[in-house]
């Protein structure tokens, strides 16, 4: 016996289908790989079309205008339009959010002694050798700018 619809079951439609929500970030990541692979500045339109030409370019030139307040871009004038360098890789762009996630929080120290404490061993045994580097650079820069030689063994008056 064939079944008939009744009023009540909602049709099947076929010709809308709707494309999987994109991750958070996922767009800009795509923008800052294909800048990557430009050996120069190159236009919102070259970038579309690296990315497949599936976006608008006014997507395009919106992420590129995002990456450029998040200092991961930079712009120049050329003719009627702009062309763009990236500045950061997709880790520069990730220690920004870092820092603006970190920026909006109130106990700057809770957070990064709960971020700290939270990391895997590896990780945090990464960081402390990070920041010792850090450390290392800084007062390496220090005294090459004051002219202390001490830290290299080069004392003057020493024969």
């Amino acid at each position: 016996m064939a079944r008939t619809p009744s009023h009540q079951e909602e049709p099947v439609t076929t010709s809308r289908h709707r494309t999987p929500r994109r991750a958070q970030g996922e767009l800009e990541a795509q923008v800052l790989a294909a800048l990557r692979t430009a050996e120069g500045p190159v236009s919102a339109g070259w970038v579309r079309d690296r990315m497949g030409g599936d976006l608008a370019y006014t997507t395009v030139v919106t992420i590129l205008a995002r990456l450029q307040a998040k200092d991961a871009v930079t712009r120049r004038r050329e003719g009627r339009s702009f062309v763009w360098t990236p500045m950061a890789d997709e880790a520069g762009l990730a220690a920004f959010k870092m820092r603006k996630v970190l920026d909006a929080e109130a106990d700057r120290e809770a957070v990064l002694a709960s971020f700290v404490t939270s990391l895997p061993e590896g990780d945090e045994r990464l960081l402390r050798d990070l920041l010792r580097r850090a450390e290392a650079d800084t007062d390496a820069d220090a005294n090459a700018a004051t002219g202390d030689d001490a830290a290299t063994g080069d004392e003057e008056g020493t024969d």
